[in-house]
């Protein structure tokens, strides 16, 4: 049993396994992929279902798209489009743009990243702490010629050994999880998955991972997590790239339509309020201890969600996008949660349900700016 096996793992000694999973890693890139898969108890015990997340937060440069970032420039080195020395260009919200920093740091190249200009500050501030040359444009849609994404393509274009690489179109991104992420889920839960759901930002995560499980079990539900704003959820549903209403607090999910990478067998869609993200990055911290942004808030909410339309004992997969500590002054401010149109409700709740079971002795200071 799945549950059993899990338990029973968590409680062995690390040093008894310590020569069974020594091995000497090569790198930054060597330390790419490979994240353990995590079962959450409290919320697989509220569902009836084994809710595990792959902990993406543990690749090296604190998130998922460390993963498309390597196989990004990985696939350019083996094509030899660029050579020693390159300079790498993506317009990014944040996360891809930090992965490929890293990686051009490991590797003597220079990044540039194009970015929308209501990304978090702490990502720019890392970003620009990296070495990276960043530059933020006002937020337009895809088709202005003024989009951060074609901002990145021209000035690939201008320059010798530079490189767009291009992550919301380059099938490498796709092909770096059907080579790494995919196996890895089937792996970890010998087999025994019933379905995976993920909200999608180039769509290269979800698309590989389907595509792999698929190609193991044809009956594995594949599912897509959308936030408001976006056009995927009425896509999946429809064919229709119809926008839900409003914007979103989650950073670089998929605003923009369908792109290369997400053609793929996706089952279904499922849209996931902000209200429901935001409640789930509180209930994750409170009671399961995981501090995380709002799209692995939206991810897990998901997961619950998906829950109620399964059997009993089934197993869901979805991940942890990354860490809480970029979204501090998005997430965790009352004032920037009632401005987008969110209730600090579930949070005073979590908060003081915690004191009142002993588990914690008073408001943590990341709360004080939130609890009245």
């Amino acid at each position: 049993m799945l549950t059993s096996t899990v338990i029973h793992q968590s409680r062995r000694s690390l040093s008894k396994n310590a020569s069974s999973v020594a091995r000497i890693l090569e790198g930054f890139r060597g330390t790419v992929g490979n994240t353990p898969l995590i079962r959450l108890p409290k919320l697989s015990k509220e569902t009836g279902c084994n809710i595990l997340v792959k902990a993406e937060y543990l690749n090296p440069g604190g998130s998922i798209k460390d993963r498309a970032a390597f196989f990004l420039i990985q696939d350019a080195l083996d094509k030899n489009l660029i050579k020693d020395g390159a300079t790498i260009v993506e317009g990014t919200a944040g996360n891809t743009g930090i992965g490929l920093a890293h990686i051009c740091n490991a590797l003597g190249f220079k990044c540039v990243i194009f970015m929308p200009d209501n990304q978090s500050k702490e990502k720019i501030d890392l970003l620009r702490l990296l070495g990276a040359k960043v530059t933020t444009v006002p937020v337009v849609a895809f088709t202005d010629p003024n989009n951060y994404n074609h901002h990145a393509k021209r000035y690939a274009d201008e320059r010798d050994n530079a490189l767009w690489t291009n992550q919301f179109d380059n099938r490498a991104n796709r092909q770096g999880h059907y080579v790494s992420t995919g196996p890895e889920i089937w792996t970890q839960t010998n087999g025994k998955v019933d379905a995976v759901v993920m909200s999608t930002g180039t769509g290269g995560t979800l698309a590989g991972i389907s595509m792999y499980l698929k190609e193991k079990n044809k009956n594995i539900r594949t599912v897509l997590a959308d936030p408001p704003g976006s056009v995927l959820y009425h896509y999946i549903k429809s064919g229709k790239l119809d926008r839900t209403d409003g914007s979103s607090i989650t950073e670089g999910l998929n605003i923009l339509g369908k792109d290369l990478n997400l053609y793929a067998p996706i089952d279904e869609s499922l849209f996931i309020s902000d209200q429901d993200s935001v409640n789930m990055v509180y209930k994750l911290l409170c009671e399961e201890g995981f501090f995380v942004g709002a799209s692995s808030g939206l991810n897990v909410a998901a997961a619950v969600e998906l829950s109620k339309s399964m059997p009993k004992g089934s197993t869901i997969v979805t991940c942890i996008c990354d860490n809480g500590q970029k979204y501090y002054n998005r997430l965790f401010n009352k004032a920037e949660l009632s401005k987008r149109g969110t209730t600090s409700i579930s949070i005073q709740f979590h908060v003081e349900h915690s004191i009142h079971l002993g588990l914690l002795e008073r408001i943590p200071a990341p709360y004080q700016k939130i609890i009245p």
